[in-house]
């Protein structure tokens, strides 16, 4: 059953979700390479950089930066679609669906709280734990 949230909750789930993010370990995403990301992800695909711009709405310049730090961070990856070679097609990495794995969970979490905090801490803690082996 599905869970009919206000967009206050919906907002808490989601500033709970990027501040478990930013501060994971390592790097953090903009929104655009955020918004990348999920919709590389998330939308049935063969995704290119012409397809990415149309879907967000941006421009191909900004989908490369984009792709050019998602690929940086092993989350993306580029290749030349073999139907047509002036195409590339925008890759899954198996660090990226964990990423997204990671994500789903520390949303989850904020949907179950709906305070936050514990979201937040439990997401830190998680973090620790999986670097510390």
């Amino acid at each position: 059953m599905a869970v009919k949230m206000t967009g206050d909750e919906l907002v808490e789930v989601l500033r709970d979700t990027v501040v478990a993010l930013v501060r994971r370990d390592g790097p953090d995403l903009s929104a655009r390479q955020l918004g990348v990301f999920l919709t590389a992800y998330l939308a049935e695909g063969p995704h290119t950089v012409r397809g990415l711009a149309a879907s967000l709405n941006v421009s191909k310049p900004a989908i490369t930066r984009a792709l050019d730090r998602l690929g940086e961070l092993d989350l993306t990856r580029r290749k030349t679609d073999p139907q047509d070679r002036r195409s590339v097609l925008v890759q899954r990495t198996a660090k990226g669906t964990s990423l997204l794995r990671d994500m789903s969970t520390i949303m989850g979490e904020a949907v179950a709280m709906p305070q936050g905090t514990a979201t937040v801490e439990a997401a830190n803690s998680e973090n620790k734990a999986r670097h510390a082996v």
